[in-house]
Formats: C-alpha cells, structure tokens, sequence
C-alpha cells in the first residue's frame, strides 16, 4: 500500500473506517515464519478470547500480552493480527486480548479481564514455545492504561494470584497513565464522578517501587495522549528508584507511533526499542527473532 493511500487510510480511521483500515493494515503485515492460534476463549462465563501469535518452532521465547487501544470503548482484537505477527516475527510469542468494553462494563471490568488474559498467558504460554518467566504486558493508548494498571496497582493480578514483580516488564505505546481531569461524559460513567473514584483509574497513583520495569514509548507530536503522561509517569518511576526507559520520537503523533510497529517502521524505532527491553528484561534463554530488522 502506497504511504499517501496509507494516511488517507488513517484518516478514515479517525472517522470511524475502522475494519477497514486494520484489514488494509492486516493485508500489508507478513505471516511468514508465524503461527496464528486463533479464538481462544480465557473466560468462559464472559466468553471473552484472544489470539496467540507464535514464532515457528519456538522455544523459551519472551511472552507479550498486548492491549489495542480504543478509548475503552471500541476494538477487536482481530483487527491487530498485524500487531501480534510483527511482534512475533521478532521472536515473541505474542498475545493480543479482548476485553469487555464500555458500555458492557467498566473500570473494575477492563481490569478484570486483563487480568484474566495475563493469568492465561502464566499457565498456557508454553504451550506455544513461549516461557512465562519471562512475561510483559503492553498496550496502546487506552490498552496502555490497562497494562500500566496491572502492572502497578497490585489488586487485579492478586485476583489471579499473581503480582506485579511476576511480570518481567511493561511496556506502554502512548498510554494513558494521568488522565483527570477528563470531561467526556462516557468517562465519567467508566472511572467514576469523585475524585476518590477517579484515583483509582489513574496508573500514576499505584507506583510504589515493587513495579516490573517500564518502557515508555512517546510520539513528542500526539494531540491525543499528551507527551506530559509518559514524562509524569517517568518522574514516578525515578522517585521510586525502579527501572524505566521513556522514549520520545520527534514529529510523531499518536496513530503513526503504533503504525510504526509495522507499515511506518521508518517514522520511529519503536519495534527496535521494544526488543531491546524485552531482550534486556527477559529472564532466562530467548528465543532468536524470525527476520532480524
């Protein structure tokens, strides 16, 4: 796909083309080297699934649960099958989840189900080459806010008997981490009306210092999720003394700092940058990538 055909598609995107543009975006992504398991149910009272990318032949490879973006509120986990191929074409047995979506539920609900997809991936990861032990969560935007949640406010992977230090790494694409005040009405009914039920949606307010390492990955142009989250969200880290890497990629916005992870891969070395913490942070042998970049 032409780059001019491309950002006509990202247009259409905005305006609300979506299953057509992550068709094109899916058409555009190479399979090669890759095994899809597709439709995998992980809770069968909401029946909710997701897909599992895999290298072939893989073996102790890092594992990625990756979250879409969405504002919460829309996104199918097949639309991202390009996400979850480039991903394992690197050597990650990659994981991208569905969970419910406002209105069908709320705060408590995203996170519940995130949970419910990282605990799977504990207990089925090496069934498709993949090594728990070595285990990141990862979202975009809005699935940014989820995997940073679970990453930092204990109680969801306590839920599952799991805690934020059993994650070797979280790795955030323009997420959202420090969000109020916020005046769209939808989020209101998502997160809450008082501050004390706000709080607890907000990443920022959960880290502690028992948190897996971070990786931030910011375009310094997004209009969307402003740079100042991830840069709040650093300066946490640092007080607390624990491991984080914010990146910032001049002259990109928020749809082309995801883009970059395939079709824009000239615009932001965000897949390089992705595999170097997952490479530096995985515990244990890793598995070779498929296609070195």
């Amino acid at each position: 796909m032409p780059l001019r055909v491309l950002l006509l598609s990202i247009a259409l995107l905005l305006g609300g083309c979506q299953s057509a543009f992550f068709g094109a975006m899916n058409a555009r992504q190479s399979s090669e080297g890759v095994v899809a398991h597709g439709n995998l149910v992980y809770d069968e009272t909401n029946q909710i699934a997701l897909d599992v990318y895999a290298p072939v032949h893989a073996d102790h490879a890092p594992v990625v649960v990756y979250f879409y973006g969405g504002s919460w509120m829309s996104g199918k986990r097949q639309w991202f099958r390009w996400m979850g191929e480039a991903l394992a074409a690197q050597g990650v047995v990659t994981i991208v989840a569905d969970v419910r979506l406002w209105p069908r539920t709320r705060l408590d609900g995203f996170l519940h189900d995130g949970a419910e997809a990282v605990r799977w991936a504990r207990d089925h990861g090496g069934e498709f080459g993949g090594d728990p032990s070595h285990l990141f969560v990862m979202g975009h935007s809005s699935g940014g806010q989820i995997a940073a949640m679970l990453a930092m406010d204990k109680q969801w992977l306590a839920a599952v008997g799991m805690k934020p230090r059993d994650l070797a790494g979280f790795i955030g694409v323009a997420g959202t981490y420090d969000f109020i005040p916020f005046d769209e009405p939808e989020f209101y009914d998502m997160f809450g009306h008082t501050p004390d039920e706000q709080a607890r949606s907000q990443p920022i307010n959960f880290v502690d210092g028992d948190e897996p390492p971070a990786l931030l990955l910011q375009g310094e142009k997004d209009t969307i999720v402003y740079p100042s989250e991830a840069v709040a969200l650093e300066g946490r880290y640092l007080q607390q003394g624990e491991p984080v890497d914010l990146k910032l990629y001049p002259g990109v916005g928020h749809e082309r700092l995801l883009l970059a992870f395939g079709p824009l891969k000239n615009k932001a070395s965000v897949l390089a940058d992705t595999m170097a913490f997952i490479h530096r942070y995985s515990r244990g042998p890793l598995w070779e990538p498929i296609h070195r970049r």
